[in-house]
């Protein structure tokens, strides 16, 4: 978030007043009649020169009027710790790890599915293709079950997490964008600012709450997962996730994905950021794209905090 800059002018008045003050001053140490100063005329004069700076001392120009910095959420770049392959043709739309295996929903009408895929050969090993009339969307897993929206067609999908059987299909209302739990409640996106929170047992919506950067609404999240009591939100169309608390709906952090996929593999526009995985037991975090060739273990690194000094 930017700092607001400082009022054209007001560096001058400054200046002026300031100058005002210093030859205001300096007419205050007058001598005694008999040539050498009056002490007590230096003591006043020197006390009315530490009470008048101390008062000045905030407008002086270039000074912060107060200590603290101005500051939005800590940002974070990434190191790559491993590169896995990726089926890239598979038009990634949410995944979620499991004891050595990816489980991915993939989009487009009559291309969706879910899938199975061994993370460290990028093997297929089971799937399940959905109905030619829905475009598939995130999952979640919970417990013995993968759960997985649709983009408009407001139903939902249960499977069995062993043998990817149809449990039951559930409805909601509006688009269905991404998923993610914290193993109590599950959590869900439909491109707005807007996140609902979803029984888990009935898969209905109990209550929803929006995510703000500081005063500013983020919208288009896409992609969910929950990491370390945080969800993690892909933002459509961009390189960023964003870090959000869910008691709040506060953004806490942003993490800059830019260079990640090297440009000659975004052959086509909607080769875009989306995906998120966490390895929970060795803190594995997985981030991949729609049409991406590689998944990618990476580690976050913090950037040099960017301070501004506010006036």
């Amino acid at each position: 978030m930017e700092i607001p800059s400082r009022r054209p002018g007001r560096c001058f008045e400054e200046g002026r007043d300031n100058a005002k003050i210093r030859r205001t001053l300096a007419g205050s140490g007058r001598e005694c009649d008999n040539g050498d100063p009056c002490m007590e005329t230096r003591v006043a004069s020197r006390l009315m020169v530490a009470f008048l700076l101390a008062a000045v001392a905030p407008s002086l120009p270039g000074q912060s009027s107060h200590q603290s910095h101005a500051t939005g959420p800590p940002e974070y770049g990434f190191k790559v710790v491993r590169t896995f392959p990726h089926d890239p043709t598979a038009f990634t739309q949410g995944i979620a790890y499991r004891d050595g295996f990816l489980y991915e929903g993939t989009g487009l009408k009559g291309r969706s599915s879910l899938r199975k895929v061994r993370l460290e050969t990028g093997e297929i090993v089971q799937t399940v293709d959905l109905p030619s009339e829905f475009f598939g969307e995130g999952i979640t897993l919970l417990k013995d079950e993968v759960i997985q929206l649709t983009w408009q067609s407001q139903t939902g999908f249960v499977y069995n997490v062993k043998d990817f059987h149809l449990l039951r299909r559930f409805s909601y209302s509006g688009e269905g964008w991404g998923l993610t739990t914290d193993g109590r409640e599950i959590f869900m996106s439909d491109g707005t600012a807007q996140i609902r929170v979803l029984n888990p047992r009935t898969l209905t919506e109990e209550r929803r709450f929006s995510v703000y950067d500081g005063q500013i609404p983020i919208d288009q999240l896409n992609e969910l997962e929950f990491v370390e009591g945080e969800i993690f939100a892909n933002v459509w169309q961009t390189d960023r996730i964003v870090r959000i608390s869910p008691e709040r709906g506060k953004v806490v952090g942003w993490i800059d994905l830019r260079g990640l996929l090297s440009p000659i593999y975004r052959v086509e526009s909607d080769a875009v950021l989306n995906g998120i995985a966490y390895d929970s037991k060795r803190k594995r975090l997985f981030v991949t794209g729609k049409l991406w060739p590689s998944i990618f273990e990476i580690k976050l690194v913090q950037k040099r905090l960017k301070t501004s000094a506010v006036h």
